[in-house]
């Protein structure tokens, strides 16, 4: 990873510790008086074996530190226990923050930005990488503290009763942190790589899985199947690789505090047997300093250990945290710098929305053109089609109304210029529905009242009505408490629209944006949503993209887009008068229907 990106990232990371609350200061805390316990610990232990061993003083004069020592056990155990609990509520509060700014985010952005990704590569990033952040805020931010404190509290015991002793502490503790530095300037780059491996993989897997029975049906399953062994084996390779620089870390990190404890235990070794006569001020080598620096000095290089163990954990996350700090800092390109200011009648609620466009041209989020210029109007309460072969830019077009695409050129709502308008604002004027019914796990009372929590019964049964699924859910044993599974289990897909369309209903829109919304539905499902849309949208606005060309004659317009711009429009009678593009559907359509019905074109 180049070291201006790595910097930046680092950075991004030490930003969002302020999610983590008030628990990363009481884990620190709790480390502190762990180590203070420790210093504790060990004066009581090498002063009751000094009076036992050298001063030959009997037992019944330690009770009280015997007792002392007790209590330090389970202060220690106490304090341990909440430095891990308060570790975990803070990776927890991270998470939750970030895995909210992630969703958040995508919800902004919207479907054109989040179509460009497989959804496997989206779940890694809300799952996983999001996931790996905890360690680096429960472990190693903590520990960065404690790798400070606790030595330097160790020292501050240590020189006074022995000088060359706490010497040789502090110039060997740099040798584990040095190391350290030199394993992570490796470990973040091998980090980054398993990520974007794991990415792939999911995104690839995901895709695949959805897509068995075409991948059956066009005897690709061998083909495939090779294609993720390769991607697995990547995976894998790179995973050993990160695991390889874990387990070399540890054992180098194990070996130099072995060392430098080595070290302490030979220099007291031989100033006992009188080989060495320094280090004490002057004054003979005593059981009781020798045993106090030896009792430390494990727990002196503890947490420089632990700080190196825990040190994966920070290119593990510098790691994770690229794609998910490009994700946060990616702004979709407006057409205005201006700050949004509307009038308060622009988004009136549940009044009906006039929309004018003017060469108006949306683009993708890279820049390029999608459809335009286009000029057209829907007048309040007008009810539009959007009709055109598959590409003609339709979808580009709802996407751009929706506010998920930039776009140049001018699109006023209600007299207002489209740009200037509270996102938020506008999406709850709005009713979408689409030709895929979106519905999530939960009852479907959780459904329909899913922008509104505290609609009562009441009202959500009014609207089922509304959308001609009452009978379905009068017929189920828990009634509204129905349960609808993972990928709409329970519910049948015209059930789903249905109940889709109440939850739209239930908004107060005055823009109805439909997007082939009866295309994957029977013939009876069919019927109960274009009777449902009908009642609801008599006093609403209405922008349907279809390829149904039957039943226009009911529109007070019709859009006709071929490659990105409108070739027609114009009302039902006009359009099928006029030669041109329209004409030619409506052709099509009929030749297709004499072929599936047996009958002959006249």
């Amino acid at each position: 990873m180049d070291n201006p990106v790595e910097k930046q990232i680092i950075s991004w990371l030490k930003a969002q510790k302020k999610a983590c609350g008030f628990y990363l200061h009481l884990t620190v805390l709790a480390g502190v008086l762990t180590g203070v316990c420790l210093v504790v610990q060990a004066y009581l232990i090498a002063g009751v074996l000094h009076g036992i061993i050298i001063q030959a003083r009997p037992r019944s004069d330690f009770t009280f530190v015997f007792g002392a020592l007790l209590g330090l056990i389970f202060l220690r155990a106490v304090f341990a226990f909440a430095r891990e609990r308060f570790a975990f509520e803070a990776g927890m509060h991270l998470r939750r923050e970030i895995r909210r700014a992630v969703l958040d985010k995508l919800g902004q952005l919207g479907p054109a930005f989040v179509g460009g990704k497989p959804a496997g590569s989206w779940a890694s990033i809300v799952l996983e990488q999001v996931e790996d952040l905890h360690d680096y805020y429960a472990r190693y931010v903590p520990q960065m503290v404690l790798a400070g404190f606790v030595p330097l509290t160790i020292l501050a015991a240590v020189i006074p009763m022995n000088w060359a002793a706490g010497l040789l502490l502090l110039g060997t503790a740099p040798l584990i942190p040095l190391f350290m530095v030199l394993v992570g300037m490796g470990a973040a780059s091998a980090n980054q790589k398993h990520f974007k491996a794991l990415s792939q993989l999911s995104g690839h897997f995901m895709d695949r899985l959805k897509g068995l029975s075409t991948l059956k049906l066009f005897n690709r399953g061998e083909a495939e199947l090779e294609v993720i062994e390769a991607a697995s084996e990547s995976f894998r390779q790179k995973t050993m690789a990160v695991l390889r620089i874990a387990f070399l870390s540890s054992a180098v990190l194990e070996f130099f505090s072995a060392v430098s404890i080595a070290l302490i235990a030979v220099y007291f070794g031989l100033g006992y047997l009188g080989y060495m006569d320094f280090g004490n001020y002057g004054g003979p080598f005593s059981l009781f300093t020798g045993m106090f620096v030896l009792i430390l000095a494990p727990e002196y290089y503890q947490p420089l250990r632990d700080l190196g163990t825990h040190y994966h954990a920070r290119a593990q996350a510098a790691g994770a945290a690229e794609e998910l700090m490009a994700l946060m800092a990616y702004q979709v390109p407006s057409a205005s710098s201006q700050t949004p200011e509307i009038r308060p009648e622009a988004l009136a609620p549940e009044l009906p929305v006039t929309l004018v466009a003017k060469d108006y041209i949306v683009k993708s989020l890279s820049g390029e053109i999608l459809a335009g210029p286009l000029s057209f109007k829907v007048n309040a309460a007008d009810h539009v089609a959007v009709v055109g072969p598959s590409g003609a830019g339709k979808t580009s077009l709802l996407n751009g109304i929706l506010g998920f695409l930039p776009y140049e050129g001018s699109l006023t709502v209600n007299g207002e210029e489209f740009n200037r308008l509270s996102m938020d604002g506008w999406r709850r004027q709005l009713a979408w529905l689409g030709q895929d019914p979106v519905l999530f796990r939960g009852s479907i009372r959780e459904n329909v009242a899913l922008a509104d929590p505290d609609m009562d019964d009441d009202t959500i049964r009014a609207l089922l009505a509304k959308a001609r699924v009452m009978d379905f859910v009068d017929a189920q044993a828990e009634g509204l408490d129905h349960p609808v599974g993972e990928q709409m289990t329970g519910v049948s897909v015209g059930v789903a629209q249905r109940i889709a369309l109440a939850r739209a209903l239930g908004q107060g829109a005055g823009l109805f944006v439909l997007d082939e919304p009866t295309a994957s539905l029977d013939r009876h499902s069919e019927q109960a949503v274009r009777e449902s849309l009908a009642e609801a949208m008599v006093e609403a606005s209405c922008l349907m993209v279809t390829h149904r060309l039957d039943e226009l004659d009911r529109m007070d317009g019709i859009l006709v887009m071929d490659g990105g711009r409108i070739v027609q429009q114009g009302r039902f009678d006009f359009l099928s008068r006029t030669p041109g593009l329209f004409r030619q559907m409506q052709e099509g359509c009929a030749k297709t229907a004499a072929i599936h019905t047996g009958g002959q074109i006249r």
